[in-house]
């Protein structure tokens, strides 16, 4: 197997993985979370749960580009965005966020840095894929 395309997919599944695992932990223990959330009782950990199942709904195209990166280039290029979008949106909520809220910014910060290394991780798989040619 080709190296590259061996390490484009290591990339994407080492955050896919991550994601999942994050998703995974939300839909099965979302209490453990509710209070980064600044949450509590049955509606948090039905609001834990809801952003676990979201989270489980935008890995698909980090799956699809996994399966095979050049093939599915697309999907690759749709999973940076993705990725792309959080780190900007999360970064701009905790520009936002009020004084106070040490448990938001904890939490919004793990996630920066969480985006942040799945985007740096995406970016370095989407350049390796670049001039393989579809095989």
């Amino acid at each position: 197997m080709n190296k590259r395309l061996t390490l484009e997919r290591l990339c994407i599944a080492l955050v896919a993985f991550l994601n999942l695992q994050c998703a995974l932990a939300f839909l099965i223990s979302p209490a453990a979370y509710v209070h980064g959330f600044e949450l509590e009782g049955v509606a948090g950990e039905a609001a834990v749960r809801g952003m676990g199942i979201l989270f489980a709904m935008w890995n698909v195209p980090y799956v699809v580009a996994l399966w095979h990166p050049v093939r599915h280039r697309t999907s690759l290029i749709e999973a940076v965005i993705m990725q792309a979008v959080g780190l900007v949106g999360e970064s701009a909520m905790l520009l936002v966020l009020e004084a106070g809220h040490a448990a938001l910014r904890a939490t919004a910060m793990r996630f920066i840095v969480f985006d942040g290394l799945g985007l740096i991780l995406l970016l370095i798989a989407l350049l390796l894929g670049r001039s393989q040619r579809r095989v």
